[in-house]
């Protein structure tokens, strides 16, 4: 699956981006945050994608941040949201204030976004407060990561890894390993994460 993108950015709107990887155009949905901060047309953007399978549609969702796609995928887990849904509260709602309304049982703030009832507010608070990061105690994400290593993370989280533990694994095979192979790198990861 899709993880990680890199390109030049030909369209932006407040909901889609599309972002053209060798020779490929993406079209990618977005939440306003990311729409705001995304650099200027023609330039190189890299966004964190979250790629959605359904039988009918592959559908991809884009990212500046890697904790707005974590919350975006605890978000999807909630029964009643689906990821159109996820995006409209991921635009409603910085990251940050979002992780403290759910955290704080802040049900008032959470009805305020388009979409949310107080039933889903409270399944929001009920599902989702013990597995939010307390605001800014979020992981802690490497400054640059290569192809391959994204290559080997996505292969990790293919298996059914969770990403954290992937990119924690990797950071411990990079140091173990002198040739930096896709092949050398996963191994070493994979060997990690059945210790």
């Amino acid at each position: 699956m899709i993880a990680h993108l890199r390109g030049k950015l030909l369209v932006k709107h407040p909901n889609q981006a599309i972002v053209e990887t060798g020779g490929v155009g993406y079209d990618i949905t977005i939440s306003v945050p990311t729409f705001s901060d995304l650099s200027d047309l023609g330039s190189e953007v890299a966004l964190h994608i979250h790629t959605h399978v359904r039988e009918d549609v592959i559908a991809l969702y884009g990212f500046l941040r890697p904790s707005e796609k974590l919350l975006f995928e605890k978000l999807i887990t909630v029964s009643g949201i689906g990821p159109k849904l996820a995006i409209t509260i991921l635009s409603g709602m910085a990251a940050d204030e979002m992780v403290g309304a759910i955290r704080g049982n802040d049900l008032a703030r959470l009805t305020r976004i388009p979409g949310i009832g107080k039933k889903t507010a409270e399944r929001m608070v009920l599902e989702l407060r013990d597995k939010l990061p307390e605001p800014g105690k979020t992981a802690p994400t490497p400054l640059s990561i290569s192809a391959v290593e994204e290559d080997v993370v996505s292969a990790l989280v293919n298996l059914g890894y969770q990403r954290v533990a992937a990119e924690k694994a990797l950071g411990a095979a990079s140091k173990n390993v002198s040739n930096k192979s896709f092949d050398a790198l996963f191994r070493e990861s994979l060997s990690a994460m059945s210790k």
